[in-house]
Order: structure tokens, then C-alpha cells, then sequence
């Protein structure tokens, strides 16, 4: 399945985006002017180097367990939680087991 969702259909959230060994991979749900759903999936010791947005985003783990840092302060997340990414504070992720997130980026006026 790729791409972004279509109306009127109940899916498992976890299953839109499959683990693949060494990899991360990424799927767009929504892409609007207000902001975007992503869903990623990462393999054990994946993880995103440091960077910063310039709009806040809500990480909502769906499977496994993660270690975001930020603003150097590092907090652990597992399926079911959720952790808020403000603007323009530096972030990172590693996947401390496979887990899944789904991206939640608002954009602000």
C-alpha cells in the first residue's frame, strides 16, 4: 500500500508501513497546507541524526520502543505514548526495538 489514505476506509494504523531490515521506511498519509501525517517503521538501531523543524510535531509510538532526544535531554517512549517535538528544538530519534510512529506535524501561521 503507498501513498496517501483514501476516505472512508478503517485501517490498522501500525500496518501501513512494514519493518524492512536496516532500513527505515515512511509512508505519507496526509499532505495538507495545516500540516502532514507520516507513519514510519524502524529497525533496531535505526534512528534520525540531529535536526530541528520549524513546527511542533507529535510522535505517536504505535509498536516498539524509542529514545528521543531533546533539546539534549533524552526520553524514552513505548507503543501507546506520545511525546510533543516543539518548533525549532533540535530533536533526534533511535530505535531502541523495531517500533512504529505516526508523524503528526502541525504548521503554523
Amino acid at each position: 500500500m503507498t501513498g496517501e489514505l483514501k476516505p472512508s476506509e478503517a485501517l490498522n494504523l501500525a500496518d501501513l508501513a512494514e519493518y524492512a531490515d536496516g532500513s527505515i521506511v515512511s509512508r505519507t498519509l496526509v499532505d495538507k497546507k495545516v500540516g502532514t501525517l507520516t507513519i514510519f517503521a524502524f529497525d533496531t538501531d535505526q534512528g534520525l541524526s540531529e535536526h530541528s523543524a520549524p513546527f511542533d510535531a507529535l510522535v505517536q509510538v504505535l509498536d516498539g520502543e524509542v529514545e528521543i532526544t531533546l533539546g539534549g535531554k533524552p526520553v524514552k517512549a513505548n507503543a501507546g505514548q506520545v511525546v510533543l517535538m516543539p518548533a525549532n528544538v533540535p530533536h533526534a530519534l533511535r530505535a531502541i526495538t523495531k517500533f512504529k510512529m505516526l508523524l503528526t506535524m502541525i504548521r503554523s501561521a
